[in-house]
């Protein structure tokens, strides 16, 4: 049997590997952004180790078991029963405050920062100030590039409305206050 040639190989010093970044590289654990876990990580312990502790997963497959036929054909077989138990020896992680936090992070309710692109806006606002309330006006406008149907274009001006910080700078812009909109509700004759 030959070897293979990287074994014969002779081995030559390479200048160009910067041997600390490479050091990092392989030791590093990156850049961790979450603050609760870059707070509660020992750099002295494996990735493993730390988020065991923490009380997170490293490995999903191996934290939420799917069982397979086999195993499930065993057990039933061992116990004569269909239903199988499975024994859970773990240990309690000692960082709990790092699981609690990101659960309530989790559940703390969001703010919505919804906004309309510029152009978008400075659409609407034309429409809005050629046309005013007359939806199928605007659908044929030449402005109107992408082709959008009059109950389109109502719901962008919907959405538009139903942003407070943008709608009050446009209402703002001309002058009105928000009484002065009609009723967004339109029947079939004021289209």
């Amino acid at each position: 049997m030959t070897k293979l040639r990287k074994q014969r190989r002779r081995k030559v010093y390479r200048h160009n590997v910067n041997r600390k970044r490479l050091r990092n590289k392989i030791h590093g654990v990156g850049k961790i952004s979450c603050k609760e876990i870059k707070s509660a990580w020992d750099q002295r312990k494996s990735i493993q180790t730390n988020l065991q502790e923490m009380g997170l997963s490293y490995d999903p497959n191996k934290t939420i078991k799917i069982p397979s036929n086999k195993q499930k054909l065993k057990v039933s077989i061992a116990s004569n029963d269909n239903e199988w138990e499975e024994e859970h020896m773990e240990a309690q992680p000692t960082k709990l405050h790092v699981v609690e936090s990101l659960e309530g992070d989790a559940r703390a309710p969001r703010v919505k920062m919804f906004r309309l692109p510029k152009g978008q806006v400075e659409w609407i606002t034309y429409l809005m100030d050629t046309y005013g309330k007359n939806y199928r006006a605007m659908a044929r406008d030449k402005k109107n590039y992408n082709q959008e149907t009059w109950k389109q274009i109502r719901a962008k001006i919907k959405r538009f409305k139903s942003i407070p910080e943008q709608y009050s700078e446009y209402l703002k812009a001309r002058n009105l206050n928000d009484g002065d909109g009609e009723s967004d509700d339109l029947s079939d004759d004021e289209v």
